[in-house]
């Protein structure tokens, strides 16, 4: 299932829908303002939220928090001693899984990984809508909205990288 996401998702304050390939709406971005740190929700239709994405406050390195249900999910940082300039990590909270990101970040020309299995694509490739890329969930037991959290990450933390 392909989803169509706005560039620029973690606009803190910002509310906006991201559709499936149908134009049907699938999740609703809520950027929460006035926050310390960064912070975003990610919805379903009927408002429930189903991920939140924080900034981590304190740490060495850059990294982000994936939560479901107030407990955390999924961390995100950039790979230790990686050769390539855009390659991230994604620790899952059990502990032993880890998804690996890669791809050209900014371009927003990647994809999310797990043991050498593509789970999503993510590409602005074949758009003609500005400000926009697709999230293209390969497999369709994957967890769409945690693919695109981890996207969201990512691309927040390169441009941040990039800025700073």
């Amino acid at each position: 299932m392909k989803y169509l996401v706005r560039d620029k998702i973690l606009a803190i304050g910002d509310d906006f829908w991201i559709e499936d390939e149908r134009g049907r709406r699938a999740f609703l971005v809520d950027g929460k303002a006035l926050r310390l740190r960064d912070t975003l929700e990610l919805k379903d239709p009927a408002g429930r939220v189903l991920i939140t994405l924080r900034q981590m406050m304190f740490g060495l390195r850059d990294a982000m928090t994936v939560e479901r249900d107030g407990r955390p999910l999924a961390v995100v940082r950039r790979k230790r001693l990686s050769l390539l300039r855009n390659h991230f990590r994604v620790g899952l909270a059990d502990g032993a899984t880890e998804l690996d990101v890669s791809g050209k970040i900014l371009d927003r020309e990647f994809a999310v990984e797990y043991d050498g299995e593509l789970l999503a694509d993510i590409s602005r490739r074949w758009l003609t809508v500005r400000d926009t890329y697709t999230v293209d969930v390969v497999r369709e037991d994957a967890d769409a909205a945690l693919l695109i959290a981890v996207a969201a990450c990512v691309i927040r933390m390169a441009e941040r990288e990039r800025e700073g």
